[in-house]
């Protein structure tokens, strides 16, 4: 509020301006079948006004750190798949690291958020959730196959020296340091994967 001479002048709406990563994110999240819920402590027109612009599936606004942990306490409770939460403020901390996936925000971050956080992204750019998603949706999938090619290989092998017997252990050892060596290379590519 402003005052001139004690005398009431007018006020001043100050408001966050959201970030062009932040719409990427939702429609990302979107995408990739996410349901999107705001959980803040700004007034209800100004949280309202973000989540209409972002496009979010629900927004609280006007909570308390320990209003946030209960609504999330909530979601896990009746949640049909993995519920994470991102946030960069001390009072997120506790929400952090109540969910499946705590995410802090590593540049703008508290300290607090950073150190009870699974995911840290550095440069601040909430797209980047999407991405990680994305890789480990695809590192999931690689260890995943990895796995039944290596029982697969395993089991043939097996089957082999038990039904010939004249079958070499020289074949088992190669076949199974092959295959090693195999699978750490399939499981290298991934660092190939830059943006999804």
């Amino acid at each position: 509020y402003l005052a001139v001479d004690g005398v009431y002048a007018g006020y001043v709406i100050l408001n966050d301006i959201v970030k062009k990563e932040s719409r990427i994110m939702v429609v990302g999240l979107k995408e990739l079948g996410v349901k999107t819920c705001m959980l803040t402590g700004d007034k209800k027109e100004g949280a309202a006004s973000v989540a209409t612009s972002l496009g979010l599936d629900e927004c609280h606004s006007e909570l308390l750190p320990d209003d946030k942990r209960k609504l999330l306490q909530e979601k896990i409770s009746a949640k049909s798949g993995y519920v994470a939460y991102v946030g960069d403020g001390i009072n997120d901390a506790p929400s952090i690291t109540l969910a499946d996936v705590g995410v802090a925000m590593g540049g703008a971050g508290s300290d607090l958020a950073v150190e009870n956080a699974d995911v840290v992204i550095m440069n601040d750019d909430p797209s980047k959730i999407v991405d990680a998603i994305k890789i480990a949706k695809k590192t999931k999938a690689k260890a995943v196959t990895n796995i039944v090619v290596a029982l697969v290989v395993k089991l043939a092998i097996m089957m082999l020296s038990i039904f010939l017997p004249g079958f070499p252990l020289l074949a088992a050892v190669l076949a199974d340091t092959g295959l090693t060596v195999l699978l750490v290379v399939n499981s290298l590519l991934l660092l190939n994967v830059k943006k999804l």
